[in-house]
């Protein structure tokens, strides 16, 4: 299994300091934090899509075996909710094709307020090109279904795994695909906790694990995020 770790967000001024050096210019941020860890879950784009010539400048900045995960335009997640979202779904992934390789996934991340509806997630799906890498985030249980299941299972699309303060214990892993992704967001990981998180990844024997941290203003998440892949390693 090839683990992916990173965190949610990389261009932080908070984190000068810490993770990053004090005088450490915005724009080689990228590259700095490309050279230590493997992956990224870029947020951002749920609100605006860069060009593709900003997507160009990423690549330039990455090794060949980095990893960035676009989050979903908020347009097709929670104006349009699935509902006749073609135009906008064509438009990103025609434009993260600029990504080529570098490209990990796409993060579909739906409101809380929007209940299931499988014919509507049904049809959307249907708008996914073959290919297409993306993981569902839910936040409503009514979509914890066997027949929404079941429409992941058939395109090998990963259902979230988002561990939070909230989840007492960590939450249930339902395996969807033959591949993983993690968003653990919880405040505060100790070692015992990264240990037992590796154990899990071990234990799905996906292909690929992505695993994304929560970003904090003390830059602890990409110590998390290496901490996490060395414990993998070693076990």
């Amino acid at each position: 299994m090839h683990v992916w770790a990173g965190t949610s967000g990389y261009s932080y001024k908070e984190w000068k300091g810490h993770f990053y050096p004090e005088k450490l210019a915005a724009k080689d941020m990228l590259a700095y934090y490309a050279e230590r860890l493997s992956a990224v879950e870029i947020n951002n784009t749920f609100y605006r899509l860069p060009r593709a010539s900003v997507l160009d400048t990423w690549c330039e900045q990455v090794p060949d075996d980095f990893r960035f995960v676009i989050k979903a335009s908020r347009r097709i997640t929670h104006m349009k909710r699935l509902k006749d979202a073609g135009e906008e779904t064509d438009y990103l992934l025609t434009t993260l094709t600029t990504l080529g390789p570098h490209l990990g996934a796409v993060l579909f991340q739906l409101p809380p307020n929007l209940k299931k509806d499988l014919d509507r997630f049904r049809s959307f799906l249907d708008l996914l090109s073959p290919g297409t890498k993306a993981t569902f985030e839910f936040r409503h249980p009514s979509w914890i279904d066997d027949d929404v299941l079941t429409l992941l299972r058939e395109r090998d699309f990963p259902l979230v795994v988002n561990d939070s303060d909230d989840d007492e214990p960590a939450v249930e892993i339902i395996r969807t695909a033959g591949w993983g992704y993690l968003r653990l967001r919880r405040a505060a990981y100790s070692t015992a906790d990264l240990d037992r998180w590796a154990a899990v990844l071990r234990e799905q024997a996906w292909s690929d694990a992505y695993v994304f941290f929560k970003h904090e203003d003390e830059g602890s998440g990409p110590a998390r995020a290496l901490e996490l892949r060395e414990r993998f390693a070693t076990a």
